[in-house]
Formats: structure tokens, sequence, C-alpha cells
């Protein structure tokens, strides 16, 4: 078979990642042919490190030249939209680092240039992907372990001031939301994926303890339609960072402890000690919840001819969700899902949404 060619874009700290996860491919043949950014010492570096033939300044001459069949977005999050429509229109696979864009207005646009495209866009979720979390999806979806009555979804993690100092970072306009959007939303999106659509969201963010203009800590909580509650949070201020989701369903608590991804051994499953009905926990595979996982399961949608799991229609509940947080924590009021329409300024994003609110009204 014909590689696949693949064009990373981006060789910062998660680019590695995708070097990993593409040359662990047994799924069908896969060729890195390209790497892009317009840092020409940190491109070269990468592509010496990682075997790379080839070096662009721009994606558009990359796409040019390359004509790419799978195009890894590993950019400041700003320039995602753009950039995904430029890969889309070029007829490639793309698969984006979160957030996949920094507003509903931006994944309609996404989603209606997937639309008329010959590829599929792809945002970067992980966590949907480990052995374990695709083990509780099946008992979750079987009904085995009953109704979720509660939980809580805390992505905990520490960043200090020279993180921040990096010119697109800690700003609402290009790092597109803080705390919340650059970290938790992987914890959020699996909780999503695993419990379907949720109702309503009530939320605090504050920054406490960087300057920056985004929030630092964010606290909320959710109800979903069946009636669970569960508590969600992220924060970039926690010395002993970890990633912890538990769900409290009727027959079993189901806890995962991990940081950025997850194995099996990072599980806990304890049954109700007063029912003799709950599921037996046995994952059948053991595979960490990685990029590698999930561009596994990318490129056998491809090789199927199918669309694959995370595209812009499966990420809208989560976008969504993001959005209803920043609007509850600026307006102090519950935000239900299905409110934030074109017409709301959080609709164009966090950044319109937030310039829209008196100043002081944010913690």
């Amino acid at each position: 078979m014909t590689p696949l060619k693949a064009l990373l874009v981006g060789t910062g700290v998660i680019a590695p990642q995708h070097v990993i996860g593409l040359r662990a491919q047994t799924v069908t043949p896969v060729e890195i042919v390209g790497a892009v950014d317009p840092l020409t010492e940190r491109l070269d570096a990468f592509r010496a490190e990682h075997d790379i033939p080839a070096g662009f300044a721009s994606l558009e001459e990359a796409l040019e030249q390359v004509q790419p069949d799978l195009v890894h977005l590993s950019t400041p999050p700003f320039t995602h939209t753009p950039q995904v429509i430029a890969a889309l229109e070029a007829g490639a696979w793309v698969l984006c680092e979160k957030p996949l864009c920094g507003s509903l207005a931006e994944l309609d646009e996404i989603a209606a240039v997937e639309a008329r495209s010959p590829g599929h866009c792809v945002s970067i979720c992980q966590w949907r992907f480990g052995a374990a979390g695709r083990h509780m999806k099946s008992l979750v979806e079987s009904g085995s372990l009953g109704r979720l009555l509660t939980g809580v979804c805390q992505t905990l993690f520490y960043r200090d001031q020279a993180y921040y100092d990096v010119a697109w970072r800690g700003r609402w306009e290009t790092e597109l939301g803080g705390a919340t959007t650059t970290n938790g939303i992987h914890a959020l999106d699996f909780l999503l994926s695993m419990q379907g659509d949720w109702d309503e969201v009530s939320a605090m963010i504050g920054t406490l303890n960087h300057e920056i203009e985004v929030e630092d800590v964010a606290m909320g909580t959710i109800r979903f339609g069946s009636g669970a509650i569960v508590s969600v949070g992220a924060a970039t201020v926690s010395p002993r960072q970890a990633t912890y989701i538990r769900f409290d369903y009727e027959r079993a608590t189901v806890e995962v402890d991990g940081r950025y991804w997850y194995g099996n051994d990072d599980w806990r499953f304890t049954p109700a000690p007063d029912r003799d009905d709950a599921p037996t926990w046995a994952p059948q595979a053991n595979y960490d919840a990685t990029h590698t996982a999930q561009l596994t399961e990318v490129l056998r949608s491809r090789v199927a001819g199918e669309v694959p799991e995370a595209t812009p229609a499966d990420m809208r509940s989560t976008l969504e969700l993001l959005a209803a947080i920043y609007k509850s924590a600026a307006t102090g009021a519950i935000v239900r899902r299905g409110e934030i329409g074109p017409e709301d300024p959080f609709y164009r994003g966090v950044a319109a949404g937030m310039a829209s609110v008196p100043a002081g009204a944010v913690g």
C-alpha cells in the first residue's frame, strides 16, 4: 500500500507525541513527509531529532508542495481555525490539538467546511481512547452500572509564571481561555462522552496566582438531563498535579486518577455494598489513553471509509459547555444548554463574551 503522507504543523512540546503516534501505527502505512514552523532554528532541530525530510515556514507552502493526506496541528490555539480550514480545503484529514477552536461560531464554520470537503477534522481528545475508558463506555452503554447519581471531574495542574510569559499564553484572544479551556477540556470532554448531554451549569472562575488575563482556577456544578449532579473544576495553581474523575452510579463507583493520560492501573472500581448486581470490571485490552490510541482509531475509520470519532459534531457539546462555564462565571447565572445562540457574545468566543461583561464582575 502507498503510505499516507503526514504533515506536522508546529514543533513545540506536544509535537513529539504526534511523531510517536504516527510511527507506532500498524493499521495502514504512514510516512511523515514534512514539518512546519516559522522558527527556523526550532524547526531544524525538530527535523534532525525525528528524521523528517522536509521543512516549511508556512502551512500554505507545505500544503502546496507536499499535498498531505494527514495534517497534524500542534500550534497555538488562536491559529487553529484558519489552519483547519486551509487543510480541509486542501483535501486532508486534520488532527488538531485542543482546543479545536475558540468559539461555537468557529466550530460551526469548521463543520460547514468539513461538510463540503473530502476529509474530516478530528479534535485531539485522547482520554476517550484508552482501553479502560473504552471498557467503561461499554458498561455505561449496557446500563449495567445503573444511573449516574453524582461525580467529580477535576483537572488540577501547576504552572509557574514563566509558563505564561510565552507571548500567546494567558490572553483571551490568543489562548482562548485559561485553565478550563487549556487544561480541563480533556476531562470535561471525557465526562460528556460517558454521560451524554449536560443540561445546565453554574460556575465561578478567578485569577488567583498568576499575572494573566485568563483564569487559573475554575469550579462549577453540572446538572445532567438524567438529574445527576457532578462537580467540575480546573486549576493551574495545584502543586500535586492530577486529573481525577469519579463516577458514582447506582451499582458502583468508578474512578480514574491520572495526569495527562491514563493506563489500566490508574482505575479503581468499587461495587455498591448493598447490591449484588454490579458488573465485573475487566478491560479486555491494555493500552494507554494517548495520541497513539486515538490516531489508531482515526486511521481505522479512514481505511474503513467511516466518519471518525471527535469530529466538530462530536465536540459541540464540549465546546458549548466551555462557553456556558465562562458565561455563568461572568454573569453569576445558571446557564442552560442551548441558550448560547448566534446573538450571544459567548457564541463568538470567551474574549467577546468577557468584553461584554462589566469590568470587575468576574473574580
